[in-house]
Order: C-alpha cells, then structure tokens, then sequence
C-alpha cells in the first residue's frame, strides 16, 4: 500500500506510537495517507482507536515478524 509519509515507532511503549501518530498526521494534507511500524502490541488497538475517535481512517492493519503496520488517511 503507498504511502505519503512513513513513521518508525519501533521500540516505543504505549503511549509513545500514538504521540508521534499525532504529530506526524498533523504535518500532512487531508486525504494523505501516514504508515506507522510499531512493535508495541498495544499499538492496534491504541491506534484504531485514536484514528476513529479523531476522524481519520485506519485505511489496512499488517504484522510481519512482530512490526505491526498501520496505513492511516488522515481526515
């Protein structure tokens, strides 16, 4: 899936993947689209979460060797 921007929050605890989420998406345009690798396993759910509550939409979800891969159009 193409993306216009991609953030690396490998490594980071809950809340830290969506802390940065936010201020990524916040620097792009309506309809962009934000990828985030995460390894924190409480990511997908933090992070669908965030996108429906903010308005965005949690465009697809992947796990390869325990990244787990977001693809995030923003609103």
């Amino acid at each position: 899936m193409n993306s216009d921007k991609m953030l690396d929050a490998k490594g980071l605890a809950c809340p830290l993947p969506v802390v940065r989420t936010k201020k990524s998406i916040d620097e792009l345009k309506s309809g962009q689209v934000l990828e985030v690798h995460a390894t924190d396993k409480g990511a997908k759910n933090d992070l669908s979460a965030w996108a429906t509550r903010t308005g965005h939409e949690l465009l697809n979800t992947a796990e390869e060797n325990g990244v787990y891969k977001f693809w995030i159009k923003k609103a």
